[in-house]
This record gives structure tokens, sequence and C-alpha cells, in this order.
């Protein structure tokens, strides 16, 4: 082990510096992720079936149509998919992990659901004008940094209909006072979440304040020498911060909802807001 090496990876990086490890298509993390989403006893990959059944409900009175399509952007296993399929609308399911995909189309199989999934990174598709909804849940706009997420919203606006709305969650200013800056933890495990193999893991987080930024750092050493870096980059948003990003991508009647989800999910209905924007 280079001591030496852990020591210089291990600070603090730049802004938005990338690791050099990528967990969605590895085979052993994907596994893990899958079943943490299917996990009724947490909701550290997907919020758990009352909060997924009342953010639907919440979605389908603001959408206020019956037969609409609709994509569902960062879909996991498909769970919101189903709901939607089952209600009567046109789903369509993008996801970058191939086992979550894999898992949705086999599960919309066995119960006769028309769902198209689609096995890709969101930042490259390409529709025109063919959805009335698009939704992205789970915080997942937060994790993209600036320069993704303009592009996102690009793509998002050009896959709506005309008076089509665009729906999504992210942390707020509470989430400041649930992240906390510096935090380190470390453990040696014959086999855990990120290797079926024995590792070291090192962990820290990072706060960039004038940013509204957390990161969420992870080091994993495994013998010979492999040293790999995974950076999770996590926003928080007000509404003045988002107003006038989602105006410039062409989005109007812009609005902000609080307090949707249910108090014991993991991060508090409090910490989240959700967003509305029409094209």
């Amino acid at each position: 082990m280079n001591i030496k090496k852990l020591s210089e990876i291990s600070k603090k990086p730049i802004l938005y510096e990338k690791g050099n490890a990528f967990m969605w298509d590895d085979e052993h993390i994907s596994k893990i992720l899958l079943e943490t989403h299917l996990n009724q006893d947490t909701d550290l990959a997907s919020r758990k079936q009352p909060s997924i059944e009342k953010t639907v409900s919440w979605i389908l009175e603001k959408l206020g149509r019956d037969n609409a399509d609709i994509l569902d952007l960062g879909c996991g296993p498909g769970l919101y998919c189903e709901i939607f399929a089952e209600k009567g609308h046109s789903v369509t399911g993008v996801d970058i992990s191939k086992r979550s995909i894999e898992y949705a189309k086999e599960k919309a199989s066995d119960k006769g659901l028309d769902i198209t999934y689609i096995n890709k990174n969101y930042l490259d598709i390409s529709f025109d004008e063919k959805f009335d909804l698009i939704m992205m849940i789970f915080c997942d706009i937060d994790v993209l940094i600036p320069d993704e997420r303009d592009k996102l919203l690009d793509i998002v606006f050009k896959a709506l209909k005309p008076g089509g709305i665009f729906i999504f969650d992210t942390m707020n200013e509470k989430t400041a006072e649930i992240m906390k800056d510096g935090e380190k933890s470390w453990e040696v495990t014959d086999a855990g979440f990120w290797k079926n193999e024995p590792y070291l893991a090192m962990s820290e987080s990072f706060y960039f304040p004038e940013n509204k930024v957390f990161l969420n750092q992870h080091i994993i050493y495994s013998e010979p020498e492999d040293y790999r870096t995974y950076r999770f980059w996590t926003h928080y948003y007000d509404y003045s911060d988002l107003k006038p990003v989602l105006e410039r991508a062409g989005f109007k009647g812009i609005a902000s909802h609080k307090n949707i989800l249910n108090q014991e999910d993991f991060y508090c209905s409090e910490a989240v807001t959700f967003y509305v924007g029409i094209k």
C-alpha cells in the first residue's frame, strides 16, 4: 500500500473534479444498489412505497389529464413507471443502470404493462415534443454539475410537447443542517458495498458553501495497488437559485412546492422542494 498516494488522493479536490471510478456499471455495486432500491426497510436508493404513491398522486394532480405521455428520468427499477402505467398512461423510463433497467423490463412483462425502458445516460437522449410530462425524482438534478444541469434542461424542454410540464425535486437550504462538512469514516472488510473482496474504504465529506454543494468522496483501496476514487457532488437550491436557470431554458409558470413527502423519509419532507416548470 502506498500511504503517500492515499494521502494525496484523499485531500479536498477542486470544485467538480471527477473521480476515477464509476459505480453504475459495476457488476457488484449495481447488484447491491438494485437490492437497496427494492428494500422497503430503507430509503437510501428509492423512497419507500407510501412516499412514492403520495408523490405520484400529487404529480397526477399537477398533470390534470388522462392518457398522457410520460418520461421518467433516472427511473431505476421502474417503481414510479409501473404506477403511472397501471393508471393508463404511456410511460417511458430512462436509467443509466443496465441491471435496474433489466429488472424493470422483467417486472413490466410479468405484470403485463406496456412500458418502454431505455438503458442510457439521460444526458445523451433526444426526443422532439413527445411528452406531456417529464419527471425527475429523488433529487437527481442535484448531482449534476451546472453545465450538465443546463444541458439536461435543454433536453427536457425539447422533449416536452407545447404546454407540457417538467416536475423534479431538489434538496433545499435545510440540507446544510443535515449534511456534515469534514465528516470522516473508514472501513476494512472482507467484502461489502464497494467490492466482493477485501478492501479499505476511506470516506469523507467536503462542503463548498459558496456553491451550495457537498461532496461525498470514497477512496477504495484493494490489493494489489488498486485505488478507486468515487466522488458524488450534491447541490441544494432555493427558488431564487432555480427560477432564472429554468427561465433561461425556456420554462414558464415556475412554481415550488414544499412538504410533499412523508416526514419519516431519510431526507425529511422539509429538506426537499418540488418544482414545476411549463413549456
